[in-house]
């Protein structure tokens, strides 16, 4: 795959540049503010998995915030997918940033009159091999997600200043992902991935209204379970109940799917990754193969 480390192509405001020269505006609000909305994608085997429902949850973020993205969704998918072209990406990642655009130091978006649009696509590696065999441990914090009513996690801003503030606590904590809870003490999500459990035999994740991203992996695994004749819900649930889980798993499009064996300590089933998450982690995998938007064609 072209373009590792250096050399990328970036599109950037309807022009492909070169990396060096895909800068942005130290004015530009998505910088001073986080205002703005984006995308992580991936590509598998020469197509762009999920590009439609990727392109869709973007487009709903910035109504959202009101923000008017400037090209039409049919420009943007080819954005996307010339972008992964220019850099002759098979198997990869795709980061697609739409901003408020430069402005001044105010916080009135008015005064952002042009949003700024740009597409990197490169490659990733989230967690090290050996956690998708062996699975990882998480815990969970004390930093709550943020609540529906001052920032709806639904809505994928640049603004991810609550992830971050947890994901140091599981950095200090020396693991590498944490749980986040709601205000109430709900699970939520993790810093970065959505949350499953298997309890009695039934898949269940928390639902979009508790305050969670509406993640595309999260919502193709539920697919696949059903398609296996597993029962899944979306459901409220606390921390008894991940201790007390059969199975518990994260995903996330940079993550996939990877398995968890303990949390806070506790160990998870047999503190082994479980039946159905390496079953729902082959079917996954799997689907990739098929599934997508063609780069090339």
């Amino acid at each position: 795959m072209g373009g590792e480390a250096l050399g990328l192509i970036v599109y950037l405001d309807g022009r492909f540049v070169p990396e060096e020269e895909a800068v942005v505006s130290v004015f530009d609000h998505g910088l001073l503010y986080g205002d703005g909305v984006f995308e992580g994608i991936r590509a598998y085997h020469g197509r762009v998995f999920k590009l439609k429902e990727h392109i869709d949850r973007l487009y709903d973020s910035a109504k959202a915030i009101a923000l008017t993205i400037p090209l039409s969704r049919e420009e943007m998918t080819e954005v996307v997918l010339e972008t992964c072209r220019r850099n002759e990406i098979k198997d990869g990642y795709i980061r697609l940033v739409v901003t408020r655009g430069k402005g001044d130091l105010g916080l009135d978006p008015r005064k952002c009159p042009n949003p700024t649009i740009f597409c990197i696509a490169a490659s990733i590696q989230l967690y090290p091999p050996e956690l998708y065999q062996k699975g990882m441990k998480v815990i969970t914090v004390p930093t709550r997600r943020n609540v529906p009513e001052a920032l709806n996690p639904r809505i994928k801003s640049l603004n991810y200043l609550n992830n971050i503030l947890a994901k140091i606590e599981a950095n200090l904590a020396g693991v590498p992902e944490a749980i986040m809870l709601t205000q109430e003490g709900y699970v939520a999500e993790a810093t970065g991935d959505n949350v499953f459990i298997v309890r009695n035999g039934v898949l269940m994740t928390p639902p979009p209204h508790l305050g969670i991203l509406e993640g595309i992996t999260r919502n193709t695994v539920m697919d696949l379970a059903r398609d296996m004749g597993v029962e899944v819900r979306e459901a409220v649930f606390t921390r008894y109940d991940l201790f007390t889980a059969e199975e518990c798993f994260l995903t996330g499009t940079a993550a996939e799917i990877v398995p968890v064996i303990e949390v806070d300590g506790r160990p998870i089933g047999e503190g082994c990754p479980g039946e159905l998450t390496l079953e729902l982690i082959r079917a996954f995998r799997e689907l990739t193969k098929v599934e997508g938007e063609p780069i090339y064609r």
